[in-house]
């Protein structure tokens, strides 16, 4: 029997404006991939994104580029079809993303075996995800704490006055806080914050600088008191060697390196340089997030939180207590569309 390749849009309104250093969004826009074979169904995600160029115009257009040939795909295994796929999506990495887990999703299903089985004992300890809490006034920024009790919090930053935030914050919760900064500061101010926040319970600094500023982040890297996880600076496969240059770790996103299949070989490369592996989510519905933590167990840190932010989710799956992950019982991501 046959596949069908479909795809459809849909408007993920937030609990709260979620603003970082860059802009602010209050509905997140997405796009889902369903690949079936009648019997069975897998499912993948893309969000709209404008510092990556993704775009509902262009992710249909990659979309109906690869129809096609997925639907002649029946019996490849994930790895081969990527390779098949990924020429024709090059310029198109979220759309390559929605696809991958989509496939994998509906491979593992029909094999009957949850996905996460095939690189990890299903028991497997995994690390406890974040959850973020935008920019936003530290009054607000506080009552979101408040609101929702977290073991670990990634605080947003990129503002005039964000060591005045972070020490606000500290008043009220002793969870460990993580920070990203979203390329807002320069060396000189990522080294001197790292010494303060150091002593704020800061577990790690992530993105400080601008993508391009490597001699800036050569510094950085040797002289912070706190590791430094890039983000941005890490979108494909091969920044993973340059990365472990200038920075301590990596966070992979799905959409940026194109799905499960590379984000599984990066994994493996950076784990050879010695470097500390984060995986992080846009702000995407539970389809999403239950494809990212399938990779949860082979990581140090997870920032899984996308679906926690949403005012209504789109779909049931993966869910978290407190931070841990609880899995679906349901074989592939264990992700379903809500009718």
């Amino acid at each position: 029997m046959g596949l069908t390749f479909s795809f459809q849009f849909y408007d993920l309104p937030l609990q709260h404006p979620f603003q970082i250093s860059r802009y602010t969004v209050t509905v997140q826009k997405t796009a889902i991939v369903c690949i079936s074979d009648g019997i069975h169904f897998g499912y993948g995600e893309a969000t709209v994104n404008p510092y990556y160029h993704s775009t509902q115009e262009r992710l249909k257009e990659s979309f109906i580029k690869i129809q096609a040939l997925v639907e002649a795909a029946s019996g490849l295994h994930p790895e081969e079809l990527w390779k098949n796929i990924e020429p024709i999506l090059k310029n198109d990495y979220f759309a390559l993303c929605a696809f991958d887990i989509a496939y994998w999703d509906f491979y593992a299903r029909k094999n009957n075996k949850p996905l996460r089985s095939y690189w990890s004992d299903e028991e497997a300890i995994t690390p406890l995800t974040s959850y973020t809490i935008g920019i936003d006034s530290i009054e607000k920024m506080q009552q979101k704490i408040l609101e929702k009790p977290w073991p670990i919090y990634k605080i947003k930053l990129g503002t005039s006055n964000d060591i005045e935030i972070v020490e606000s914050l500290r008043k009220i919760t002793d969870s460990v806080f993580r920070i990203d900064v979203n390329c807002a500061w320069n060396a000189e101010q990522t080294i001197k914050n790292s010494n303060i926040l150091r002593d704020l319970n800061v577990e790690f600094i992530e993105q400080p600088l601008k993508a391009d500023d490597s001699e800036g982040m050569k510094k950085v890297k040797s002289e912070s008191y706190l590791p430094i996880i890039a983000d941005e600076s890490c979108q494909r496969e091969t920044d993973v060697s340059i990365c472990c240059e200038l920075f301590h770790g990596i966070n992979i996103k799905l959409m940026k390196c194109g799905g499960i299949t590379p984000a599984l070989r990066m994994i493996k490369a950076a784990r050879e340089e010695g470097l500390l592996l984060m995986a992080g989510c846009m702000t995407e519905s539970t389809i999403g997030i239950s494809g990212l933590t399938q990779i949860a167990s082979l990581l140090d840190y997870l920032d899984a939180d996308g679906a926690l932010l949403l005012s209504q989710d789109i779909a049931s799956g993966v869910t978290f207590d407190f931070g841990n992950i609880v899995y679906s019982n349901s074989f592939g991501t264990g992700a379903k569309l809500y009718t």
